[in-house]
């Protein structure tokens, strides 16, 4: 499997998983129900280095300059950033790809 292809899916799944964090922690106050944090905390944390790791690997495969990788690694600490990275930086880099067409992809 490529590695642009599988940084697109830890992307959408750190991305989730940071949703669902944010929903374990109200329900941990609001309803008294500490185990969600307790369960997708580890999950989340193995996720976010899993993705800031695929964002260096794949550097060379995207082309990605200075400014849009530091970009791309802030994104890991905004909730719905990756979806963003997965849609329109990694997603169109996978269609060329596939296509076999070459772009360069800086910021």
């Amino acid at each position: 499997m490529d590695s642009v292809r599988v940084f697109r899916i830890v992307s959408l799944v750190e991305a989730t998983s940071f949703l669902l964090l944010l929903v374990a922690s109200v329900l941990k106050r609001a309803a008294d129900f500490p185990e969600g944090v307790t369960v997708l905390g580890p999950i989340h944390g193995v996720l976010v280095i899993a993705y800031v790791g695929l964002a260096f690997l794949t550097r060379p495969q995207t082309g990605w300059s200075n400014g849009r990788l530091v970009l791309a690694l802030g994104a890991a600490v905004l909730p719905v950033a990756p979806f963003f990275v997965e849609r329109k930086w990694l997603r169109p880099l996978e269609e060329e790809n596939a296509t076999g067409q070459s772009a360069p992809h800086s910021a």
